[in-house]
């Protein structure tokens, strides 16, 4: 028979509050998950800042002189802000922004260095596949490619007769040698292991060198393109110089035949802009396609 309970006794049970159990959380901080990314993007921004800064000093303390020939950062700043503010003005035929003069050297360079690199990368996949071309052939491109962008010129512009198909021919020729040399060095240092396979599936020529060729030599093909763009916008401005235009290689002889250092200055600024953004674009592309083989 069971006992009674107590009716306080019960009642004193239910008032008694439960206990409620808290589980460690794990404290997280967003500094510590954004702190390594920001390192690291201050490493990569910082260092360049400070380099940029203390060479505008120098520079600043060096042409701000009485008597300097050369214009200081404050007197091109002055003078040809500008041409920095405003990139894409457009006044007359031969009166526009800097903006305009870079994107028409660009159309010229994108068409001559395409041209370069699919006639180089073909070229330079037939003379791979000789051992006998590739050692009679490069002591030759060795030697063509020596040639300055200006010695050009005269034979373009006989040739052409035309200002703007003969500095297109000069990107061409200045830029087409680093991409059949890498090629054919890409194409001679293909594993013959990947030719065996090649010869047990029986692959067709076309097929051998879509499937085998380009994926095996992509690395050595990339170098010699980036090498060629970097060429190939040199030339654009040599060339530019003397043929005329709205070109940017132009606009700076036209500049110092006005006595406009400062625009010169700006000018120079643009050039290595561009410049260092083609090698990066061409760089990042070799980087996607050969999955980071690709020589930096």
């Amino acid at each position: 028979m069971p006992l009674p309970v107590a009716k306080a006794d019960v009642k004193a049970e239910a008032e008694v509050p439960a206990k409620v159990l808290a589980l460690p959380l794990k404290k997280t901080s967003l500094m510590k998950n954004f702190a390594p990314g920001m390192r690291d993007l201050a490493s990569r921004i910082i260092p360049p800042l400070v380099m940029t800064g203390a060479f505008l000093l120098i520079w600043q303390m060096l042409c701000a002189k009485q008597g300097a020939t050369l214009p200081a950062p404050s007197v091109v700043w002055r003078e040809a802000s500008d041409l920095i503010t405003q990139p894409f003005f457009i006044l007359g035929p031969q009166d526009i922004g800097l903006g305009w003069r870079v994107l028409t050297s660009l159309q010229r360079v994108m068409f001559g260095f395409g041209l370069a690199a699919i006639v180089g990368v073909f070229v330079g996949a037939l003379i791979g596949q000789s051992v006998w071309a590739m050692r009679g052939l490069d002591p030759i491109f060795q030697v063509m490619r020596t040639v300055p962008p200006l010695a050009w010129l005269p034979i373009s512009l006989a040739a052409f007769r035309d200002s703007n198909p003969s500095a297109i021919f000069v990107i061409f020729i200045t830029s087409i040698w680093p991409i059949i040399i890498n090629t054919a060095v890409g194409i001679r240092n293909i594993p013959q292991d990947y030719r065996n396979v090649a010869a047990v599936l029986r692959l067709n020529h076309l097929e051998f060198f879509v499937k085998i060729m380009i994926p095996s030599a992509a690395p050595y093909i990339f170098t010699g393109l980036r090498i060629g763009i970097g060429l190939a916008w040199l030339a654009i401005v040599a060339a530019e110089m003397l043929t005329g235009g709205v070109g940017i290689g132009f606009f700076i002889w036209d500049a110092w035949n006005s006595s406009r250092l400062p625009d010169i200055v700006v000018a120079l600024i643009y050039i290595g802009i561009v410049g260092f953004i083609l090698d990066r674009i061409v760089g990042a592309i070799g980087e996607l396609a050969t999955r980071g083989t690709a020589a930096a």
